[in-house]
């Protein structure tokens, strides 16, 4: 039996969740879901500069799955961009982690 999933540390909960191809109609397109999960690892590795394993931490994940989450996301995001797809955010298994608040 598969050891259970641990629940991947989120820092913020994106507000747009949707992109698509401009001067094409919605119902004409093809999707590539991306989970919150893993546009959290390319915002923690490629926009905050990140280390791996440092991101993993945050993520409360091993760098080996974090390695396998940017790939991931990573390869979704180019197949939109080459082939012309919509990106879908939503979906996987996280929770979000509020800032602490600087006083």
């Amino acid at each position: 039996m598969p050891r259970p999933r641990l629940c991947r540390r989120v820092y913020f909960n994106p507000s747009v969740t949707y992109f698509k191809p401009r001067g094409v109609r919605l119902r004409d397109l093809n999707e590539s879901i991306l989970t919150i999960d893993e546009l959290e690892s390319v915002r923690l590795k490629d926009l905050e500069g990140l280390e791996q394993e440092t991101a993993a931490k945050k993520m409360n994940i091993s760098q080996p799955t974090f390695h396998r989450l940017i790939l991931s996301a990573r390869r979704k995001i180019s197949d939109a961009l080459i082939n012309g797809k919509a990106i879908k955010v939503e979906g996987g298994d996280f929770r979000i982690i509020g800032r602490k608040r600087k006083i």
